[in-house]
């Protein structure tokens, strides 16, 4: 019996009847993790980390019916084993293990390799079968060290405030503005963020995680060091009259699509910082490899390529079909949090 089959509802598992980062409201939900396209309404109860309660409740309902695991930590629901993993995509992010009768799957939800300080690091699962994201599946996808990245964004907000020019970096508000404010240096001059993101920044140090100081930019009694500042804010903010109180500002894009030029000119911004929250193609080929599994699905993304390179390897390996793709979701998520938020979040 597989333990994973893809249904209309999403990712299930047959022998326990639940659902894995289902689209469609079912009576029990494992979620991987916070992101909008993984994490829907509707459902009756929930399964996820303990690290990720705070960013579900925030984005799902304070009142949602939640069970929280801490990584490690097992339940046996209808004879199926269940344990969460870190998968070091975001706060809170897991790969779900199950387990019956002596056969081991794990799926991975999205994740990344590189330790960024803001998520429990990813750890590999040994499995018979993996479930695999394949978001950045080709040969052109390989990151930098984050390290590198960080100096770059550093030295550019520099560069700006020189020149007394405010720095607009655009980011998802969750995970990906959190990593990037761990890495900035807060000796350039203040960091403003919008309103989507300082919700979300709070979850992350009522967890733990050390994030510079951050302020709206109506905070500031000095207006004139907005001109020395660095402003992170989602891609929705992108060409709105928010925009406006920051006059001739240098503005930037960071995320792994910023690795093909033709993204970068689509955005019109004048910087694109080359950064992931999920594995290159190297990682993925990495983290397949480390579980010891002979049959792998993939989803969303590059599936073709990965499953063809997966049997050039001698798995056995095919594709789920899957309503996952972050960006949308992401954006979408962005202007529901806007609409819940202080005025700061006008755009």
């Amino acid at each position: 019996m597989d333990l994973v089959v893809a249904k209309p509802e999403g990712l299930y598992c047959p022998p326990g009847n639940f659902y894995i980062d289902p689209w469609r409201p079912v009576d029990l939900a494992v979620i991987t993790h916070g992101h909008g396209d993984h994490a829907r309404t509707g459902s009756s109860h929930y399964l996820a980390a303990a690290a990720g309660e705070g960013i579900l409740r925030k984005r799902l309902g304070a009142d949602i019916n939640l069970t929280a695991l801490q990584y490690g930590e097992s339940i046996n629901h209808h004879g199926v084993k269940v344990s969460l993993h870190p998968a070091g995509h975001v706060l809170g992010s897991a790969q779900v293990r199950l387990e019956y009768k002596g056969e081991v799957w794990v799926a991975s939800g999205d994740y990344k390799i590189e330790d960024d300080g803001t998520c429990a690091p990813f750890e590999s699962v040994p499995c018979h079968t993996y479930i695999t994201e394949s978001t950045f599946g080709l040969p052109i996808y390989q990151w930098r060290p984050q390290a590198e990245i960080f100096a770059d964004i550093n030295q550019w907000w520099q560069s700006n405030a020189d020149n007394n020019r405010t720095s607009v970096l655009f980011c998802y508000a969750f995970g990906k503005a959190q990593r990037l404010l761990s890495g900035l240096n807060p000796t350039i001059g203040p960091i403003l963020v919008h309103g989507a993101v300082e919700p979300l920044n709070r979850v992350y140090r009522e967890a733990g995680v050390a994030l510079p100081h951050t302020q709206y930019v109506s905070e500031m009694t000095d207006t004139t060091q907005i001109r020395k500042s660095i402003v992170l804010a989602p891609p929705s903010a992108q060409g709105t009259s928010w925009m406006k109180r920051f006059g001739d500002y240098s503005d930037a894009f960071a995320s792994g699509w910023m690795q093909l030029r033709g993204t970068r000119r689509r955005r019109g911004v004048d910087r694109g910082f080359i950064m992931s929250d999920h594995a290159d193609w190297p990682g993925l080929q990495s983290a397949i490899t480390a579980t010891g599994a002979e049959r792998v699905f993939v989803t969303h993304g590059q599936v073709n390529v990965m499953v063809r390179w997966l049997r050039e390897q001698g798995l056995d390996a095919q594709g789920f079909s899957t309503e996952y793709g972050e960006e949308a979701a992401e954006a979408e998520t962005d202007i529901q949090v806007d609409a819940a938020s202080n005025d700061e979040a006008h755009i």
